[in-house]
C-alpha cells in the first residue's frame, strides 16, 4: 500500500464560492499541464492531488459552523467540472470524498461531524469502498461489521474503490448483524486493510478504482455512522452523489469540444476535391460546432441550476423538494452522458486520423467519457424523469438516480 497517503501538508482555507471557484481555475491549470502523459502511462498523480488537496478544495463543502467554506452545490459542481475539465480522472477521484461528507452532514453525530470535518480541512482525503462485484444487484452488500467490545470488526471485498489508492480514511458500506447498512470511515494503514491497484480501465486510468480488502479490520464505534436512513427519509444524499457525477461528463465535454476548436484552428487537412484551405471554412465543420456548441451550453446550464435544485433542498429536504432535486440532476445527468460521448466522438470525425495518434492525448475524452458514463446507466434517468413529468411519480430515493 503506498504509505505516501499518510503525510499530508496541512490544507489552504477557502473563504467563500467567489474564492474556491478562482481557486479552482489556478488548480486546473496546473492539472492540466501533464495530464496526457498522465493518462499515456498510467501515472498515478500522487504529486499532484497533494497540491489539490493543499489548495483547500477538498474541504469547500464544510458547513460553515464547522470552519469550511460552506459552498452552494452549485460552486461545488462548477468546481469538480472545472477540475475533471482538466484532467477528468482528477475530477472523478474527490467524488466519494464530497459524497461521504454528505452521509456525514446528514447522518454523522456532532461529534462524529466535527472530528472528521477538521481531518479533512486539515487536509486529509477520504476514498471510498462501496461497490462489491458478484451481487446480486448493485445495491446488496457482503461486507459484514461484526460487534466486537467496545468497537467492532470487518470483513470483505470491495470493487470501483475510486480514491481510496490516495485516501488517509476509506468511507466503507458494511451491513451490521441486523442486515442495516452503515458507512464506517476506516483509516488507512489499518490492519488487515489492504489497497490493491488492480484498476484497468480504458478510461479513467488514474483514479485507482481498484480492489480493498478488509480481514479482520479493528474498527472504532466512533467511527461509524449510519448509512440505510439517509435514504429511508428525504435527503439530499442521492442527488448530490449524482450531481457530482454529472459535473464531471460536463467538464469532460468541454475539455473536448475546446480541444476539437484547438485542433481544427490550428492544423490544416487534406480538403480533397473541397476547394478550401482550411477545415475552419468547411461549412459541415461549422455546423458540427453549432450542434456541439447548443448541446454544451444547455448541458452547463443545467447542471447549474440542478444545483440550485439541490442547494434549495438541501435548506429544506422534503419528499418533493429532494424528489425534484433528483429530478434536475438527472436531467444534467442526461444531458451530460450524451454531450460528452458526441463531443469526444466528433473530435475524431473533425481532427481525422491525427486524433488517434498518442502524443495528441485526443482520444483520452472519448475513453474517458466512455467509461465514466457507465456509472450509472442513463436509460433509467429518462424512465423517472418521463415519470415524474407524465405521471407525477416522485423518483426512488437511492444514490444512482
Amino acid at each position: 500500500m503506498n504509505t505516501s497517503n499518510h503525510h499530508h501538508d496541512r490544507a489552504a482555507v477557502i473563504h467563500d464560492d467567489a474564492h474556491a471557484l478562482a481557486v479552482a481555475e489556478q488548480v486546473a491549470d496546473q492539472l492540466r499541464r501533464d495530464s496526457v502523459l498522465r493518462d499515456r502511462e498510467r501515472r498515478l498523480p500522487h504529486a499532484e492531488l497533494a497540491a489539490f488537496s493543499r489548495s483547500g478544495l477538498w474541504g469547500i463543502s464544510v458547513p460553515r459552523e464547522h470552519g469550511g467554506a460552506g459552498v452552494s452545490n452549485v460552486t461545488l459542481a462548477r468546481v469538480i467540472a472545472r477540475i475533471a475539465q482538466a484532467d477528468a480522472s482528477l475530477g472523478q477521484i474527490p467524488q466519494n470524498h464530497f459524497y461521504a461528507l454528505e452521509v456525514l452532514r446528514v447522518n454523522g453525530s456532532p461529534a462524529q461531524q466535527q472530528r472528521l470535518y477538521a481531518e479533512v480541512l486539515a487536509g486529509e482525503r477520504f476514498g471510498n469502498a462501496l461497490a462489491e462485484l458478484g451481487t446480486r444487484t448493485a445495491h446488496d452488500r457482503t461486507t459484514r461489521l461484526r460487534r466486537e467490545g467496545d468497537g467492532y470488526r470487518i470483513d470483505g471485498r470491495k470493487f470501483y474503490a475510486t480514491g481510496a489508492l490516495y485516501a488517509q480514511r476509506i468511507p466503507t458500506s458494511v451491513i451490521d448483524e441486523d442486515g442495516v447498512q452503515h458507512l464506517v470511515f476506516v483509516p488507512a494503514g489499518s490492519k488487515g486493510l489492504q489497497v490493491i491497484d488492480d484498476w484497468s480501465g480504458f478510461g479513467q486510468r488514474t483514479t485507482g478504482s481498484g480492489s480493498v480488502v478488509f480481514d479482520n479490520v479493528a474498527v472504532s464505534a466512533d467511527d461509524v455512522v449510519p448509512f440505510e436512513s439517509a435514504f429511508e427519509r428525504p435527503t439530499t444524499v442521492g442527488p448530490l452523489a449524482q450531481i457530482l457525477h454529472a459535473a464531471i461528463d460536463t467538464g469532460i465535454a468541454r475539455a473536448a469540444y475546446e480541444d476539437a476548436l484547438h485542433f481544427v484552428r490550428t492544423r490544416s487537412r487534406p480538403w480533397v476535391d473541397s476547394g478550401l484551405d482550411k477545415a475552419s471554412d468547411d461549412p459541415l465543420t461549422i455546423k458540427s460546432f453549432g450542434q456541439l456548441a447548443i448541446r454544451l451550453h444547455a448541458c452547463e446550464a443545467l447542471l447549474e441550476r440542478a444545483g440550485e435544485f439541490l442547494d434549495r433542498a438541501r435548506a429544506d429536504s422534503t419528499a418533493d423538494s429532494v424528489a425534484a432535486a433528483s429530478i434536475a440532476v438527472a436531467e444534467a445527468r442526461a444531458i451530460s452522458t450524451e454531450i460528452s460521448l458526441a463531443a469526444s466522438s466528433t473530435l475524431f470525425e473533425l481532427a481525422g486520423s491525427q486524433a488517434t495518434l498518442a502524443e495528441h492525448g485526443l482520444d483520452r475524452h472519448w475513453r474517458n467519457a466512455r467509461v465514466h458514463t457507465l456509472h450509472d446507466p442513463v436509460r433509467w434517468k429518462y424512465h423517472a424523469i418521463g415519470n415524474y413529468y407524465l405521471n407525477d411519480e416522485n423518483p426512488p430515493r437511492r444514490g444512482t438516480l
